[in-house]
């Protein structure tokens, strides 16, 4: 299973949330769901499998932790989207740039703002 189906469900997301913040022994990501411990056993198989989370035995504990170098593809996927907005942003700072230029010259301002008097540019 890829990185992408891993974390299209909830509660798998939910338990990657959880393991940013610290690793847990299983039995307390068990804690956080209202679901039985074998469901979220699966959950976190499915993890593992993906590569997101790690397993440590400790003692005759399981502690899983967060491998969140894992997520890069997730980031890279989203930094391509972000892509094409980037561009729009660009085009319209530099339309705000251009208005500003062109104020600042004398022209005219738009017509949705009122002039200013004397008085408030002093």
């Amino acid at each position: 299973m890829d990185v992408f189906e891993a974390v299209a469900d909830p509660v798998r997301r939910r338990i990657v949330t959880l393991l940013a913040e610290a690793p847990l022994r299983a039995g307390q990501v068990a804690h956080a769901f209202d679901i039985s411990r074998p469901a979220v056993s699966r959950h976190l198989r499915v993890l593992r499998d993906a590569g997101i989370v790690a397993v440590d035995a400790v003692g005759r504990a399981r502690v899983y932790r967060l491998q969140i170098e894992q997520l890069a593809v997730l980031e890279q996927w989203v930094a391509g989207l972000r892509s094409p907005v980037a561009r729009h942003l660009d085009a319209l700072e530099t339309e705000v740039h251009r208005t500003r230029r062109e104020r600042e010259r004398g022209r005219p301002p738009r017509a949705d703002r009122p002039a200013q008097t004397e008085e408030q540019t002093a």
